[in-house]
């Protein structure tokens, strides 16, 4: 009651209340509202009451079936149910298991995993060692990517107060059970959030997927069964364990239980982390909690699951968020990644932004994501240049299902998602940037025409910017743009304060 007061408060005094209205927080609940290098105010807030319970009033096979009737998937992007996987992990006899945190976040403009961590530590710490003790494991890893130094510091000085406490180390709360936690730091390789490869950095390889099976459930960390969930899975265990199985599973809708933290970006007024109920549709998060699109700007598309995700259209809006719903509308939950896009957005330019990414991280291990993707980038990159040719759609299309067949690891068969899913979508822009030469969104800078109108006051401002010496015109006299010259670079208009210069694609007749 308190911490909703407080939330509430929070939202009046800022003018954020559209934004919070429709939240509602489980992986974020101690979020801002809690000092997170001090153990205290989480224990005051409940901490380390479910791995309390869970130690004397459960035994391992009670709290994996309590996972298991929760309904909770994992929150990295497959969606596999968390139960199942703990269960899996359990059921394998070895001397060792381990427990491993992913919170090894590489999808751009997404910062759930750092946020958690950064505000709420403890309580991955604390699903973690439920997690241990579900299945019979002593050791944990955080495997936590270097470019996150805030999150780093809360959490290494967490897991100490968590050992001087004995929360962690061992006999925790004078019982048999004992686990502890060490850090392990990733480099930023977008590959190592597929947890195979993540397991491979762990011990210190190079981070590359491996063929499935054996899972790490049977076969992970060090030949060892390996129990691998992201920060947003443990950041909800607790809450399951205190809360209930039925308050739990009454949240969310069908197969897709409790909440999603998503990361709003793009162009869209509330951008930042909201937890919603699983269900909710794109309509309602997009302009009900993030408050639509700024600058009376039309909306375009909006892009779930991070670079590997696809791009739904204003007609796929009242598409609920949940695992199933979002793969038939032709795109995935991810992580958690919520890119808006406008009308002033080229979708032919957004696909070859995400398909530079997802090529650059290519692990290079599979033929069909390592030259695939890079086949699918040339084509584009000639198509948004002007270069396009008849057919260079229809081989995009075929290039990229075989890709989705026959790479090795879920995110080269999801690279594709991007541009199959803009092509589905907006193929009339494919066609117009092949056929007519144009990008209707005047974005494209090889298919963008730069001409001076006549409000142009001869102040020279363009001319001194062009680096081909491109603009001729006397001082206070209008300026001229040769096109032979001009390589398109738009200093020019970027530098005119009088609005002078125009910037158009103009369609042309096919060659």
């Amino acid at each position: 009651m308190e911490k909703q007061m407080f939330t509430d408060r929070f939202a009046s005094v800022f003018g954020t209340e559209s934004f919070f209205k429709k939240q509602k927080r489980i992986a974020l609940k101690n979020c801002g509202l809690i000092d997170p290098e001090n153990i205290n105010d989480y224990i005051y807030a409940d901490g380390y009451k479910a791995l309390g319970t869970v130690l004397t009033k459960m035994t391992p096979k009670d709290v994996v079936e309590t996972v298991k009737a929760s309904g909770l998937r994992g929150r990295g992007g497959a969606g596999f149910p968390t139960g199942r996987k703990w269960e899996l992990t359990a059921q394998q006899e070895s001397d060792e298991k381990f427990v491993v945190c992913n919170a090894d976040e590489g999808d751009p403009g997404a910062f759930m995993d750092r946020s958690v961590v950064e505000g709420d530590p403890h309580t991955v710490i604390e699903g973690m060692a439920i997690g241990g003790y579900a299945i019979g494991s002593s050791k944990g890893v955080v495997y936590i990517r270097a470019e996150y130094p805030l999150a780093i510091k809360r959490l290494i000085k967490a897991i100490d107060d968590a050992r001087k406490e004995n929360f962690l180390g061992k006999n925790i709360l004078g019982s048999n059970f004992s686990f502890d936690i060490e850090i392990r730091y990733g480099a930023g390789a977008f590959v190592c959030g597929e947890e195979t490869a993540l397991i491979r950095s762990i011990e210190g390889l190079r981070g590359m997927p491996k063929s499935r099976p054996p899972f790490p459930a049977a076969k992970g960390l060090f030949g060892k069964p390996t129990l691998v969930n992201n920060v947003e899975t443990w950041a909800n265990i607790s809450s399951i364990i205190v809360n209930g199985v039925d308050w739990f599973s009454s949240i969310g809708i069908d197969k897709s239980k409790g909440t999603k933290v998503f990361a709003l970006a793009g162009k869209i007024v509330n951008t930042g982390l909201a937890e919603v109920p699983m269900g909710m549709t794109l309509r309602e998060i997009i302009y009900d909690v993030g408050g639509g699109i700024p600058n009376g700007k039309k909306f375009k598309a909006v892009q779930t699951g991070g670079p590997s995700g696809g791009c739904l259209t204003d007609k796929m809006l009242d598409t609920k968020i949940d695992y199933e719903s979002l793969m038939q509308a032709g795109s995935i939950m991810g992580s958690g990644g919520m890119i808006v896009i406008d009308e002033d957005s080229c979708m032919v330019n957004i696909a070859k932004f995400f398909l530079q990414f997802t090529q650059d991280e290519s692990c290079g291990k599979c033929i069909p994501c390592r030259e695939g993707t890079k086949r699918m980038l040339e084509i584009l990159t000639r198509i948004t240049d002007g270069e396009g040719k008849p057919g260079d759609i229809e081989k995009l299309e075929e290039l990229g299902n075989v890709i989705k067949k026959a790479s090795l690891c879920g995110l080269g068969q999801s690279a594709p998602n991007p541009v199959l899913s803009t092509i589905k979508n907006f193929r009339e822009e494919y066609e117009e940037h092949v056929y007519q030469k144009k990008c209707r969104a005047v974005v494209c800078e090889k298919l963008i025409t730069y001409t001076i109108n006549d409000k142009c006051i001869g102040c020279s401002a363009c001319r001194r910017a062009c680096p081909v010496v491109a603009i001729k015109g006397a001082p206070k006299e209008a300026h001229s743009i040769q096109q032979e010259l001009c390589i398109k670079c738009g200093k020019c208009f970027r530098s005119c304060k009088f609005h002078a210069i125009d910037k158009t694609s103009e369609a042309k007749e096919q060659k």
